[in-house]
């Protein structure tokens, strides 16, 4: 190798770059593959000196990034090590390679990609000089959706928002359907992470139609729409999503599809019936949630009898989103049954104490999801309803 290194040396600068390629030629088709790694890393460190030139550097490697990305080499371990050994060659002389370095970074995060190792794809991408070459618009929005996606298979929701939100600027630079569809698929994910499952239910029912999509892709979305839309806030706006799922002659063929209609029908809902479901979440759709202090129950909220039994198991709150879901829903369909119940007997059908209860129903009402008052004299709860009834009601009173 050395030997060819001085000739080719003695050469014009003219010719130099001939014979660098095509001594990258000889090299990738040689029989003995063990030491293909080894003479691309002499060639690509004798190529970027400056006794060579930064034109023939250039030319040379932008020959190896097009030998590396046409499938010559078959072997996937040994095109990914000469991909990275290569980068970090020329990595300290990024500022005359950036482009050639961009190259091999796209190269090597489909590898990895491949390999799914999501988040460190992501990671090769975001080091990629977007500004290179002066990049179009569109390209920047291709490589942050990708960006995003990856990050987000690998849960990685908080850095995913902050290249959505780059992307989100640059959307209107393109009219490539694979790529916007890729986009809303991202933002709807993103809503889902972050807890807004009215929007996540919402953007994942518009994608379920979207024909262009492959078909168990759709059903995998309308899942998640469901399941969205079960975890949202109860009240008129989740009850107008419930309502398009449940039109949705597809949604009669998911898992979730009980659950879907109980709660469009506004039936109580029973720990037995949703513990199926439960199975089908997420991790983050299973996180414990923290109460605010708008939340929490006060010492002077709690029932006197509930403060005076030290063996009570009733809880001051929900401990998980999907609990929260249930019991605002429970509270809603309480509105459909009773004309007002009492902070005991709503503890009673939630498992909360009755202050617990109590606290709930008025954020429900504070936030225009629930209609009605709250007497707190007496400690009833007074549902918006027409027909009359002035006892107030436990479930237990109920045949």
């Amino acid at each position: 190798m050395e030997s060819r290194f001085a000739q080719i040396s003695s050469l014009g600068q003219k010719d130099k770059a001939t014979a660098y390629i095509s001594l990258l030629q000889e090299v990738f088709s040689s029989p003995d593959r063990s030491r293909i790694a080894q003479d691309i890393h002499t060639i690509v460190e004798n190529v970027i000196q400056d006794s060579v030139g930064i034109v023939v550097g250039r030319q040379v490697l932008t020959e190896l990034v097009k030998i590396l990305g046409d499938g010559s080499i078959k072997d996937h371990d040994l095109r990914k090590r000469i991909v990275e050994d290569t980068i970090a060659i020329i990595q300290p002389r990024l500022v005359s390679y950036e482009e050639q370095a961009n190259s091999l970074r796209f190269q090597l995060a489909d590898i990895l990609e491949s390999e799914e190792d999501w988040g460190e794809a992501a990671r090769v991408l975001m080091n990629i000089s977007l500004d290179a070459g002066q990049r179009p618009d569109e390209d920047k929005f291709r490589v942050y959706v990708r960006i995003v996606r990856l990050l987000l298979e690998e849960e990685n929701n908080a850095q995913a928002e902050s290249y959505y939100n780059r992307a989100a600027i640059l959307a209107h630079s393109t009219t490539d359907r694979e790529t916007l569809l890729q986009f809303k698929l991202c933002q709807a994910r993103l809503n889902d992470y972050a807890r807004k499952f009215l929007e996540a239910a919402t953007r994942y029912h518009e994608l379920s139609y979207v024909a262009e999509i492959d078909e168990e892709e759709r059903k995998h979305m309308l899942s998640a729409a469901v399941t969205c839309a079960v975890l949202a806030p109860a009240g008129p706006n989740r009850s107008r999503v419930l309502a398009s799922l449940c039109r949705d002659e597809r949604t009669s063929e998911l898992p979730s599809f009980n659950i879907l209609t109980k709660m469009f029908l506004d039936r109580i809902l029973r720990p037995a019936e949703i513990q199926e479901f439960e199975g089908t979440l997420k991790t983050h759709q299973l996180a414990k949630i923290t109460l605010s202090s708008n939340d929490r129950v006060s010492a002077a909220e709690v029932d006197d009898e509930d403060a005076a039994d030290p063996n009570s198991s009733k809880r001051t709150g929900p401990s998980t989103v999907l609990d929260r879901a249930v019991m605002e829903h429970n509270v809603l369909a309480c509105s459909k049954i009773y004309s007002n119940i009492s902070f005991r007997g709503l503890g009673a059908l939630l498992d909360l104490t009755p202050g617990a209860a109590e606290t709930m129903t008025r954020k429900m009402m504070e936030q225009g999801r629930l209609k009605g008052t709250i007497d707190q004299v007496e400690k009833l709860i007074w549902f918006d309803v027409s027909s009359e009834d002035d006892d107030a009601q436990d479930p237990s009173d109920r045949s």
